[in-house]
């Protein structure tokens, strides 16, 4: 058996990898981090959906903004709160369609909770729904086969940029309500 390269510095795979997720950032409009900031901020509540992984980076940024102290909540857990006017829903929809997510939008409206959809598919049918659209320009599954695809799999570019966009959402919420990391790390769990 081979024995592991230990000396590797991550050239083949790293650097171009994260040199697409470094362009993809600098794509994005920073007035996007305060429109979500100013959504959330205005917001009663907050609820998020997405599926797949797209879910797994929206419940990071549900944490975040948990450890904000803000009212956060994961549709679909048995813990979700309801949502109605004054509140905000925040659906990740990379692909810019998916029933699910234009379920999740109507149910929000019918609710009458404001609506934004994070997606790299701005003028998709999902998009078209929502009161605010962020667009992350990033390769998902919608277009991972057309064009010059990233050297990720699939959605993972979008997933990636997404993550990095709400930490970033996070970091202008912390500077605007001015909290210390000591008191959002006072939220953190302590049942670890």
């Amino acid at each position: 058996m081979a024995e592991a390269d230990s000396e590797g510095d991550g050239s083949t795979w790293a650097v171009p990898a994260l040199e697409e997720l470094r362009q993809a950032a600098g794509r994005i409009d920073d007035a996007a981090l305060d429109v979500l900031a100013d959504e959330i901020l205005a917001a009663g509540r907050v609820a998020c959906s997405a599926n797949g992984r797209e879910m797994l980076m929206l419940r990071a940024f549900a944490m975040r903004l948990m450890h904000l102290g803000l009212d956060v909540h994961v549709g679909g857990d048995v813990t979700a709160k309801p949502i109605g006017p004054g509140d905000l829903l925040l659906v990740v929809c990379g692909p810019g369609k998916l029933a699910t997510a234009d379920t999740m939008l109507v149910l929000g409206k019918v609710a009458g909770a404001r609506t934004v959809v994070v997606t790299a598919q701005p003028d998709g049918e999902t998009s078209r729904r929502a009161d605010e659209v962020i667009h992350l320009p990033a390769q998902t599954m919608a277009d991972d086969q057309t064009g010059s695809p990233s050297v990720l799999p699939m959605g993972t570019l979008f997933e990636w940029l997404e993550l990095v966009f709400f930490d970033a959402v996070a970091i202008r919420l912390r500077e605007r309500t001015g909290q210390t990391l000591d008191e959002i790390r006072a939220r953190h769990t302590n049942l670890e």
